[in-house]
């Protein structure tokens, strides 16, 4: 299957605490395992967990080949002020100060955002089951910790 024909999330923080969100994960609206299904295909969670950790793993894989991100980085700001210029109301995951989202209150987090003219319209409350909650939250304490940490 086509990448771009499959939607799917990750959330949190930018790194290693980040949160795949498989529970909402699709094709043509499809969730994967109704899909691998009609498919006659076995949903294998060992083959998610592969994904997850080459999507979570890419940057430092391109870093050692290419020594840096930047053209990515510089893409992605181009679309968020391309939708903003453009006043899109698009989805897009960005990082925004999070309030009242699972309990997790006063730290920035990605999340798929509305994102227009006046930039973060709003972040969306994704329904993610009990796992997904519970890594999300431990993704927030990462970052508070270390926002704590910090010498400011």
């Amino acid at each position: 299957m086509d990448a771009r024909s499959v939607h799917a999330y990750i959330i949190g923080e930018h790194g290693d605490s980040e949160v795949p969100v498989w529970s909402l994960a699709n094709i043509a609206g499809m969730r994967l395992p109704a899909y691998a299904s009609a498919q006659g295909m076995p949903h294998d969670l060992k083959v998610m967990e592969n994904i997850f950790m080459q999507t979570r793993n890419a940057a430092y894989e391109i870093i050692k080949r290419k020594g840096a991100t930047y053209y990515a980085v510089a893409a992605g700001v181009m679309r968020i002020v391309e939708a903003i210029l453009r006043d899109q109301s698009t989805v897009l995951s960005v990082s925004s100060l999070i309030n009242n989202y699972y309990d997790i209150n006063d730290v920035c987090l990605s999340l798929p955002t509305v994102i227009d003219r006046g930039g973060v319209e709003q972040f969306l409350h994704l329904e993610l089951n009990e796992t997904e909650i519970n890594a999300v939250r431990h993704s927030a304490e990462i970052l508070k910790s270390t926002i704590a940490s910090l010498k400011l």
